[in-house]
């Protein structure tokens, strides 16, 4: 069978009024009663620690004893993200993790005796180690799993899948993701925009797009729940089956779906986008954070650290350096790469920083823009870890506590929460901005109580980070 392949780019207004209406019934609060009355746990594994976006009041581990899991698998919170930063890892040594994990869960659920669910949390523009990450987490978990669903809607982000073709959102235009800069990442680099494809691709032709099952839009808004319900019953044992949904109606029609089918015993692993975890665990949203929900301190200066390369972020740091008052340090990244220089580039920036925070003055530290690639795709992680690395010893080297932290790009924002601050246990406060999430830092960690902003490469305006820096800026008299 063969599969449609997308056009070039749409005006997104002109697509979506060729949809079929929504779903007229909001499925939210049965969703809720289902979620409640099941006391089923979601697990999120989170290959970095942007996955947190879309949920509040939950926790997040950056480790995964027996101990600590079975701990949070006997509280009463609906769900728990183990941040395994698995995309910073080559294939070989993700798949590893993702199978040391299994293994600690379902020991501790065992232990803890509470029924669970997995969700593999990753990138909305297709970008992380599928399927082999899932696969390995499968087999460790030794579940019976039906069939694995792919749901990488991420409507805060502008993902969307329509006609099995998965897009992302350019102002006002939709784009194929196998036509985006995402799809040219050096790691994780694709061609398909169909997602059927996508899989084929992925698997190196094992499973053709033509085995790949799909849900359809006509399915979730003319078909609604009962329909996606007798779609999922019919699934084929260990397929994959792709997801679409254009909006957070759809999503929500879908889950309600999945919960009654999961009622008759059906059991999936879900590799996903942020949008789909709030929804399978019946979280409801909440309005964005203000400072005054994080109860920052009087004074001290912000600590904005920033390592993404993507254009966003590049774009947003060209618009925070414009604003007066910023004091920024430019980190050389060649400098890190070379053995000779590296200790002292660390050396310079922390004692700039610390000088700067102990003025009451917030500091921003971003990596020069010019990305160095190497011959393999292995090479580019391995630069992105030395980078990161070299992020968290600055963060290490500063001793004076910031009023908040900001961290931009995912594998940066993990290593300086696992490397910089010491955070083994945090909870979601919420998000600040859409797609935004801030954390509050357990005791554990350098700064306790501390508001740490998880701020993803890929989301944003080019003003985002002014305007966080300017709502949480101490106001002086």
């Amino acid at each position: 069978m063969k599969t449609p392949q997308p056009a070039a780019r749409v005006p997104q207004a002109e697509l979506f009024a060729r949809l079929p209406a929504e779903w007229p019934h909001d499925p939210a609060p049965a969703i809720r009663a289902v979620v409640q009355a099941s006391g089923v746990k979601v697990v999120v594994l989170d290959d970095d620690p942007t996955g947190t976006q879309t949920v509040h009041g939950v926790p997040v581990l950056t480790s995964w004893s027996v101990a600590a899991l079975s701990a949070e698998l006997r509280s009463e919170l609906p769900a728990m993200y183990l941040l395994t930063n698995s995309r910073s890892l080559p294939p070989a040594a993700a798949e590893r993790l993702n199978a040391e994990i299994g293994r600690q869960l379902g020991a501790a659920a065992q232990q803890a005796g509470r029924s669970y669910v997995v969700v593999s949390r990753s990138d909305s523009t297709l970008r992380g180690h599928f399927p082999g990450e899932v696969a390995a987490l499968a087999a460790a978990l030794n579940l019976d799993v039906d069939a694995w669903l792919l749901i990488p809607f991420f409507q805060a982000g502008g993902r969307y899948t329509i006609d099995d073709i998965h897009y992302v959102a350019e102002g006002d235009w939709l784009i194929p993701a196998g036509e985006t800069a995402f799809a040219r990442d050096a790691a994780f680099g694709y061609r398909a925009s169909n997602l059927r494809t996508w899989v084929e691709e992925k698997t190196g032709g094992r499973i053709p797009a033509s085995a790949v099952a799909s849900i359809a839009l006509d399915d979730i808004r003319r078909g609604g729940p009962d329909r996606v319900t007798e779609l999922l019953l019919a699934l084929p044992k260990g397929s994959i089956c792709v997801v679409n949904a254009a909006s957070e109606r759809d999503l929500a029609v879908f889950t309600y779906a999945l919960l009654l089918a999961e009622a008759q015993g059906r059991r999936f692993l879900y590799r996903t986008a942020a949008s789909f975890v709030p929804a399978r665990a019946g979280i409801a949203p909440r309005p964005l954070l203000t400072a005054a929900d994080l109860v920052l301190p009087g004074s001290g200066g912000g600590l904005i650290i920033v390592g993404s390369y993507v254009p966003t972020t590049s774009g947003q740091i060209e618009a925070l350096l414009e604003q007066p008052g910023v004091t920024a340090f430019e980190v050389d990244v060649a400098a890190l790469l070379d053995n000779t220089r590296q200790s002292g580039e660390i050396a310079r920036v922390a004692q700039a920083i610390d000088q700067q925070l102990g003025r009451d003055e917030d500091a921003v530290i971003y990596t020069s823009r010019r990305l160095i690639t190497g011959a393999a795709a292995d090479d580019g992680l391995l630069i992105g870890q030395r980078v990161s690395a070299s992020l968290v010893a600055i963060t290490r080297g500063v001793s004076c506590r910031p009023r908040y932290v900001l961290a931009k790009g995912g594998i940066t924002s993990s290593d300086i929460a696992t490397g910089g601050l010491n955070v083994r246990r945090a909870m979601v406060l919420g998000q600040i901005l859409p797609g935004v999430p801030v954390w509050q830092l357990g005791p554990e960690s350098r700064f306790p109580g501390l508001a740490y902003i998880v701020f993803p490469g890929n989301v944003g305006s080019r003003q985002a980070l002014v305007e966080i820096r300017r709502s949480l800026k101490v106001v002086r008299a």
